[in-house]
């Protein structure tokens, strides 16, 4: 049977990213006024960790469901990001991981014009020595992310056409309503303690992969302004047009489709394919280069 429906990080983690290439030492935690120059390592943690703990969760939800109770449980889960935050997320998160390239860091340090440079044109960055080696780095440390989001999604959806052979599955959910309003209401990054060792463990991962994107090329350039306490040009490339708009129609679909579901199956559908499976395969297309990486 088919589904018949619509479609402040911690001081460990800033020795790790500018790994013998700090010169000054970052704030212990966030301050409650506007964060300056020193803080922005803090902020930008922030932001990606909201990236890094969405995909790690939503990458974890089990596709063995075996009552209506596990499937709400996982609704929210799913519906754990907006889509604004996942965005600049995905950009922050990129920029870490391009900070682990020593050489790239210190040629950044070590260029006075650089700063004057990129806040003029982006896509400066990636002429620095070491920027493709942090750009391959910053790829690769997406697309893990999103691959892995992805085919957890695509496990859950196959779920949705094995658990049809339990009876239950095929009830009509009670409480549809109060159920979407609950996911709509749960969108959004909620940290939890563990969230920055997490962060941190995550972009120790390595590897290198791909090219520059316009998203892994907006990272490259965080990272570089990141590194000369350029904070308030950093901030203003932590958005990218394409990769925005396909995770506010991800969520915009996941949010259709469970108002359009009647049964728990097709609860579990509308799971696997929009709340994992799209933001994943968003994330995975962020990574890909384009004719020309615009910023």
């Amino acid at each position: 049977m088919r589904p018949s429906l619509f479609h402040g990080l911690s001081a460990a983690l800033i020795a790790l990213t500018l790994a013998g290439c700090a010169t000054r030492s970052a704030p212990p935690q966030r301050q409650a006024q506007r964060p300056s120059s020193g803080d922005v390592a803090v902020g930008l943690a922030g932001q990606a960790s909201a990236f890094e703990a969405y995909t790690r969760r939503a990458a974890a939800i089990d596709p063995a469901f075996a009552n209506p109770t596990e499937i709400g449980q996982r609704l929210l889960t799913g519906a754990g990001y907006e889509p604004r935050q996942l965005e600049a997320g995905m950009i922050a998160y990129a920029a870490l991981a391009a900070m682990q390239e020593p050489g790239f860091v210190a040629a950044v340090r070590a260029d006075r014009g650089a700063a004057r440079r990129i806040a003029a044109d982006p896509n400066a960055a990636l002429g620095l020595p070491g920027a493709n080696a942090a750009a391959a780095r910053a790829n690769a440390a997406l697309a893990r992310r999103g691959e892995a989001l992805a085919d957890a999604g695509q496990r859950v959806r196959k779920a949705s056409y094995s658990v049809q052979h339990q009876a239950w599955s095929r009830a009509r959910v009670p409480n549809a309503a109060q159920r979407l309003a609950a996911v709509k209401q749960a969108a959004g990054y909620r940290a939890e303690p563990a969230d920055r060792a997490r962060l941190s463990a995550a972009i120790a991962e390595g590897g290198r992969r791909g090219g520059a994107s316009p998203v892994v090329a907006r990272g490259v350039a965080v990272a570089a302004l990141t590194v000369l306490g350029q904070d308030g040009a950093a901030r203003a490339l932590m958005q990218e047009p394409k990769s925005g708009q396909c995770l506010r129609l991800a969520k915009l679909n996941y949010h259709q489709c469970l108002a359009a579901a009647g049964t728990h199956y097709e609860d579990i559908y509308c799971l696997g394919v929009h709340a994992m499976a799209d933001p994943g395969r968003c994330v995975v297309e962020a990574t890909r280069q384009t004719r020309r990486a615009g910023l």
